[in-house]
């Protein structure tokens, strides 16, 4: 196994390990900010696994920039569905809001289609 491959698998690893603990925390009627931050980080993990897999190059830690190099070099050139943009976008600010904003509410309801998302955005990316 190649570094890039065994760096792909840890990656995968984490977006089904975060999946998991989004379902857990759920199903445990724990936070549900806690539950969206799972589920963006398993589709943020997948992300950077395909990223990987398409040998594209990652020049930067930050998450805006792993999503605008998804974009880009993925979707832009039409090797990626929109869809999966639109996904891992509305992921990405239900985490901020969850993390960063004051009263922000999200329901039971909102989580489980947090969580389903991101499985369908990790699914694709397997």
């Amino acid at each position: 196994m190649t570094d890039l491959e065994a760096l792909f698998n840890y990656r995968l690893n984490q977006a089904e390990e975060s999946l998991q603990d989004a379902v857990g925390l759920l199903k445990g009627k724990l936070s549900t900010r806690a539950v969206v931050n799972r589920a963006y980080y398993a589709a943020f993990y997948a992300t950077i696994a395909l990223l990987l897999k398409e040998k594209i190059h990652i020049k930067t830690s930050k998450h805006i920039g792993i999503i605008a190099l998804l974009d880009k070099e993925l979707v832009h050139k039409k090797k990626l569905d929109k869809k999966y943009s639109t996904i891992i976008h509305d992921l990405f600010e239900a985490r901020q809001d969850g993390d960063y904003k004051e009263f922000i509410e999200i329901t039971v309801e909102e989580a489980k289609e947090y969580i389903r998302s991101a499985k369908e955005f990790l699914d694709t990316i397997k």
